[in-house]
């Protein structure tokens, strides 16, 4: 390989690195504008998330669309890796607890989104 081959091949690598976390922003950012309440997690995480949403939801429509070539810098490909990127929040969601909490000493716990804050309401059994 030439000098020129690999400058080459480095400038490709570097240009998709670079497009692949640009547009995991942009999908980690759509997934969170969609979800409702507060969302756990900061830049890297959101990166991460539009990243893997995009491998997801890109690797899902290829596997039941036969012979379809995907990309996910196009309108399709970014409304099914915004469906991955939700997908993962959801889960994450789910599995760290910010849905449902245990009852403790026979009480149920309520959450309500307000005004952006995550706030209880006691019932009680009457």
């Amino acid at each position: 390989m030439s000098q020129d081959q690999i400058m080459a091949i480095a400038e490709q690598a570097a240009n998709e690195m670079l497009l692949w976390v640009g547009f995991g922003t942009l999908i980690g950012l759509a997934a969170k504008a969609i979800m409702p309440g507060r969302d756990p997690g900061g830049a890297i995480s959101t990166v991460m998330m539009g990243i893997g949403g995009s491998v997801i939801g890109c690797g899902t429509l290829a596997f039941f669309w036969q012979g379809a070539l995907v990309t996910p810098v196009s309108v399709v490909g970014a409304v099914v890796s915004t469906a991955g990127a939700f997908t993962i929040l959801f889960f994450y969601k789910l599995l760290a607890g910010n849905f449902f909490v245990e009852a403790e000493d026979g009480e149920q716990y309520l959450h309500r989104y307000r005004r952006g804050r995550r706030r209880r309401r006691l019932i009680r059994d009457a």
